[in-house]
């Protein structure tokens, strides 16, 4: 056996290491530099307009999880139904957004936040007030348009570095 190359694989890996020690990063730092998301995301959260809602239901017959509840009432003076209570359970919804597209009156949103972790399962229950749209809970342009031209447009990786090499 020659033991005359004995190391070479060793140094070969050491000079791939130091070699992309001295590159340029290619990743961003999460908290620090944060990436604007596509606009037509589908965060992990409904927006639900309160105005627009007649409580027909629609967006709960067609979760496939059942994770939208929803408790109406009659107003006989109007003739028209009142939402009581309009309740999400996000631990069980899969983002799929098919209750936004079945929505006739365009009262539900996608939400366009993803960083909603909670440490309790209850917290997840978001119901009436929660479900507004607020600075906080900008909604997303999923299956709407007219958001999506509003929103900031989407930044690449490739976006980032260009921008740091000037």
């Amino acid at each position: 056996m020659k033991f005359e190359r004995y190391g070479i694989g060793l140094i070969k890996g050491m000079m791939v290491t130091i070699q992309h020690l001295l590159r340029h990063p290619t990743v961003s730092q999460y908290p620090e530099q944060r990436l604007n998301i596509s606009r037509r995301t589908r965060g992990n959260e409904l927006i639900w307009s309160r105005e627009k809602c007649t409580g027909c239901a629609t967006c709960a017959k067609t979760c496939p999880q059942g994770a939208i509840e929803i408790v109406t009432s009659t107003n006989l003076a109007d003739n028209k139904y009142e939402v009581e209570t309009y309740r999400v359970d996000t631990g069980y919804c899969i983002q799929c957004g098919l209750c936004v597209e079945a929505c006739p009156y365009d009262a539900l949103f996608m939400g366009y936040s993803f960083e909603r972790a909670k440490y309790r399962r209850g917290d997840l229950v978001q119901s009436d007030d929660e479900l507004l749209e607020s600075p906080e809970r900008p909604a997303s342009g999923y299956y709407h348009p007219e958001i999506a031209e509003k929103l900031p447009e989407q930044t690449l990786l490739i976006d980032k570095i260009v921008e740091k090499r000037k």
